[in-house]
């Protein structure tokens, strides 16, 4: 070989081993992977940190907590946490409806039924909502704000429902039933009322006596407008009417029946 060919051959830089380029990629995948990592923890909102979930998409969570009074124009019904509400009620019925079939086997469908109702109730969302904060985090018009718009029943509940679907949206349903898992297992263990409510079983006592359903009249309504109060009397006849307060007019016909109930020796729990 010449010395010039000799020089060449010298002078080419040896190819990295399979090994060591496995390694530098790997390396590299890291580093940029981690950063991203990094940034999400640090942007992550007060809300995900009580709820114990982090939103890979920060515009679902957005969108789930804006109010329609914070939007304008056509963008109202589409930017607003309508759509969410409407997916996360069905989620949570689901979510529920499986938690209450594994958790009592002996339980019959109508048991079942009595026990998803209570706790997919609109007072039910909204207790969750004012437990983890749900009020502060809303995004309201400022109207909506000086009617007290982040402690409204309605509205908590509805976006309660709303964040259950954006987290479906976000993580699939195994995120979503983990999150109702975390704030509805003591409720599901221990319900907030009786199982059959007091409407239901004052109905059902009627009508074993051979009474007409008992009627409901909304007395009186006191109080700011967006938190209420209902007076409510409901009558049966040969009977003196029974009355009940709350914070909606079902809630005052409950106390109502309950009263009524009471008058008579019945349990309100049937």
């Amino acid at each position: 070989m010449s010395r010039k060919a000799e020089t060449k051959s010298q002078s080419v830089p040896q190819a990295p081993s399979s090994r060591t380029a496995a390694s530098s990629k790997a390396a590299s995948t890291v580093a940029k992977v981690s950063k991203p990592k990094a940034a999400r923890k640090a942007a992550a909102t007060p809300l995900e940190d009580t709820i114990g979930y982090r939103f890979s998409d920060p515009v679902l969570l957005e969108r789930a907590l804006t109010h329609i009074s914070a939007l304008k124009g056509a963008q109202g019904r589409t930017g607003s946490y309508q759509r969410l509400e409407f997916l996360g009620d069905h989620v949570l019925g689901l979510a529920i409806s499986e938690m209450l079939f594994e958790s009592f086997p002996k339980a019959d469908e109508g048991e079942m039924s009595r026990r998803l109702a209570d706790l997919v109730r609109r007072e039910t969302c909204a207790d969750v909502a004012r437990a983890i904060d749900l009020g502060a985090s809303l995004r309201l018009g400022a109207s909506e704000v000086r009617a007290g718009g982040r402690s409204r029943i309605a509205i908590l509940a509805d976006v309660c429902e709303s964040l259950i679907g954006a987290i479906f949206l976000d993580g699939g349903y195994k995120a979503a039933l983990a999150f109702v898992q975390r704030f509805w297992a003591e409720r599901m263990r221990k319900p907030a009322r009786p199982l059959r409510d007091p409407k239901t079983v004052l109905q059902e006592w009627a009508q074993a006596r051979g009474l007409p359903t008992p009627s409901y009249r909304e007395i009186e309504r006191t109080g700011p407008h967006h938190d209420p109060e209902f007076r409510v009397a409901v009558s049966l006849p040969e009977r003196e009417p029974a009355e009940g307060k709350g914070r909606s007019k079902r809630a005052a016909e409950q106390a109502a029946a309950s009263e009524l109930l009471s008058r008579e020796g019945v349990r309100a729990d049937g």
